[in-house]
């Protein structure tokens, strides 16, 4: 990547007057001394003095062309963590708003997400509440996280990769959801460079050794274009260029395939002054060169959920080469280059309507949250936002719902109403009976069956793919499942007081019930009722506080005995030591079965949660496993690794490997895998059409970091593309 000249405060104040003619310049002036004096003698990583940090960050904000308070606080954005500046004084010298939003930048550099996946989870809430108070504290973020990257070299290489790595999870995303095109591709490139050192620098070698080559087709081609838009009166302007790194690695991930065997590297981009010349124009282009089917998108008619618009066609053209062609207006171009930041009103300091709307999907995240207590929930619903492509589809009466990438009529019907959704039963696509799992595609039409008796069940989770489908059929199976918990749970209550000569309905009515709940840490009868019905121990501990001692030792007889055996029946069934009972700690549950989830596996170093099954213990996951999201959260318990020695411990887990087919290449698998101390289990290879090897290895570990070794022996090997571990 070509090195930027470094950013001083008047290529700042030159970048703002290119669009902002009446901005008071002298405030960015004073914004820098202020800075300057709070970070003097401090340096960077680099050696480099402090100050070039935060001029940098405002820069890249000028070049988003953003409003003043949004460039001044890129220069203030660290002076209140790291020096002896205040919010008082800033607010005091450059005004509230420039506080709020220091104040914000601040909170969301104290956001780490390295942590536990119930830590990363609650983090994102936090990201997500400051995004919605204003959007312009994480284009702040985004544009210090920019430089971050760009300085990356100075750190160590396990600091590289965390830093990495968080990019490409959160901030690479988010710029995309924003529509800031430029800063997306940038970061997703250096978190390739630091993440795949090896990919980058072979794609980087492969690149350049083509360029004279393709900067000549690219010149051509564009001459092309040109000469035929204006035979037909079409002012344009046309720009080709590579597609960038990170993309070109995601491709031939995808597609297992080599740098020479990806054909579509080039793409242009054809600008004109309306959305008429925009039709018309893709109208020339597939009359000179031929269009390849099925990869023809209209993003004008049916603009993306960041606000994007263009027409995205791909052709073949000179020398049989596929040429990916992006048509749109000049405001389509800002837009797609600058997104939210595009919409900005310099005059009023806010967003106007249009950018509202680009940021309407943090406001429903919002709504959501409130509706989903556990916070992996929540971390699950806004990736699914995060990463999300769109699909458009219609009503019967042509109305357009727009869905994420991959979903099915329950996520449509959910789409339309609750109450669609819960009693829908089946759909029509195009006016054929489909299964629910159908996934839709763009200008679907779509059909809603529903049927008054129908209620949705926990296999709609599998089948639903939108956060709101989600959060809804939850939302319903917790109410469901809640209410048969209560009935069995006061059930169990009530047989364990007969013998003492009590009832349930007894002491709910005197009060006492309600303070033995209390004293449980349950607000009330009914969470009490929640809580045994959903198989907690606790039945024991409300005779302790409800029956007088005397009362309990007179009750001590065969018909209390064979009562407790039929509560101890319903909790712990099959209660036993095992060496997985040895390695976990289950909160206040003692000598109780405990079962790992086969969808995760969970190892030893891994964030873990787990949940009561009447009759089948403790059943333990990883935090992040998607089944462990869908099972109702009020059966929750906290487990964690035994703090004893689990070195003994050995656990199965499945690896995959891609690799080149080559001799030797399956005998050098084994060997690494060997000389890390892993015994293999089993093995599976098989071949593929393109000369690739798929090699599942089924190998015993005793923790994550051992795995990593693994992992991280394989990936180092010549002839492996890619290694992961696989769940169920």
């Amino acid at each position: 990547m070509a090195k930027r000249p470094v950013a001083t405060v008047d290529t700042i104040c030159n970048t703002i007057a290119t669009y902002y003619t009446d901005a008071k310049l002298d405030l960015v002036h004073k914004a820098y001394a202020f800075a300057d004096d709070a970070h003097r003698g401090q340096t960077r990583s680099s050696g480099d003095p402090y100050m070039i940090h935060p001029t940098e960050v405002a820069q890249s904000l000028a070049e988003l062309q953003l409003d003043l308070p949004s460039i001044i606080t890129g220069l203030l954005h660290d002076t209140v963590e790291d020096t002896h500046a205040t919010l008082e004084q800033i607010e005091k010298d450059f005004g509230k708003d420039v506080a709020e939003l220091v104040d914000g930048v601040t909170k969301l550099s104290k956001i780490t997400f390295k942590t536990s996946e119930e830590k990363q989870a609650e983090n994102f809430r936090k990201m997500i509440m400051a995004m919605a108070k204003d959007i312009r504290v994480i284009l702040v973020k985004l544009a210090d996280r920019l430089n971050n990257m760009r300085t990356l070299e100075h750190l160590a290489e396990a600091k590289q990769k965390i830093i990495a790595q968080e990019t490409l999870d959160i901030y690479a995303p988010i710029a995309n959801r924003l529509g800031i095109s430029w800063i997306k591709i940038e970061l997703e490139d250096l978190c390739l460079r630091y993440l795949h050192p090896d990919a980058y620098y072979k794609l980087a070698q492969k690149i350049a050794k083509k360029k004279k080559e393709r900067d000549t087709y690219t010149e051509d081609l564009s001459d092309v274009l040109i000469e035929k838009l204006t035979d037909y009166d079409i002012k344009a302007t046309v720009a080709g260029r590579a597609k960038h790194f990170y993309s070109v690695f995601k491709k031939m991930e995808r597609r297992s395939v080599d740098f020479d065997q990806i054909f579509d590297m080039i793409a242009f981009r054809i600008v004109v002054d309306n959305i008429t010349e925009c039709y018309k124009s893709l109208g020339v282009i597939h009359a000179t060169y031929k269009p390849v089917p099925g990869r023809f998108k209209d993003y004008i008619a049916m603009p993306k959920a960041n606000g994007y618009q263009s027409l995205h066609t791909t052709v073949i053209g000179p020398n049989g080469e596929r040429v990916e062609i992006q048509i749109r207006t000049q405001e389509m171009h800002q837009v797609a280059e600058g997104g939210i930041a595009a919409h900005w009103k310099y005059k009023e300091g806010k967003f106007d309507t249009r950018s509202r709307e680009n940021v309407a999907w943090v406001n429903r995240l919002l709504e959501w949250n409130k509706d989903l207590s556990d916070p992996n929930e929540f971390l699950e619903t806004v990736k699914i936002d995060l990463f999300a492509e769109d699909v458009f589809v219609f009503t019967p009466s042509g109305e357009v719902k727009e869905l994420s990438h991959g979903s099915t009529p329950l996520d449509f019907a959910y789409a339309i109403h609750s109450d669609v959704g819960n009693r829908c039963i089946g759909a029509k696509i195009n006016g054929k009976i489909v299964p629910l799992k159908q996934r839709l595609k763009s200008g679907d039409t779509v059909e809603i069956i529903t049927s008054a008796t129908q209620t949705p069940s926990k296999d709609w989770l599998k089948i639903a793919r939108t956060s709101r489908a989600k959060a809804k059929i939850r939302a319903f199976i917790k109410t469901q499942e809640r209410e048969r918990a209560r009935e069995l749970g006061k059930d169990i209550m009530d047989k364990i007081l007969r013998p003492y000569g009590h009832t349930v309905a007894k002491l709910e009515k005197s009060g006492e019930l309600l303070k033995a709940s209390q004293q449980l840490h349950l607000r009330t009868c009914e969470e009490l009722y929640v809580a045994i019905g959903y198989g907690r121990n606790i039945p024991d501990d409300v005779i302790e506080i409800v029956i007088p001692k005397e009362a309990r030792e007179r009750s001590v007889d065969a018909a209390k005995r064979e009562d407790q055996s039929f509560l101890s029946r319903v909790f712990t069934a099959a209660r036993k030591r095992s060496t997985s009972r040895n390695a976990i700690t289950v909160e206040n549950l003692d000598d109780i079965l405990i079962r790992f989830g086969r969808c995760c596996n969970p190892l030893p170093g891994e964030s873990i949660i787990g949940f009561i099954t009447r009759g089948r213990g403790v059943t333990v996951h990883t935090a992040s496993c998607t089944k462990a999201i869908d099972n109702d959260q009020e059966r929750r318990v906290d487990v964690k690794w035994s703090a004893q020695d689990l070195s003994q411990v050995r656990r199965v887990v499945k690896i995959r490997v891609l690799s080149q087919d080559e001799p030797g290449l399956l005998a050098m698998m084994s060997q690494t895998i060997s000389s890390c101390g892993v015994n293999i289990v089993s093995a599976n290879i098989r071949t593929t059409k393109d000369k690739k090897a798929i090699c599942l290895f089924d190998v015993q570990v005793s923790d994550v970091p051992q795995l990593n070794k693994v992992t991280g022996a394989l990936e180092g090997k010549k002839g492996v593309i890619a290694v992961e571990r696989v769940r169920s």
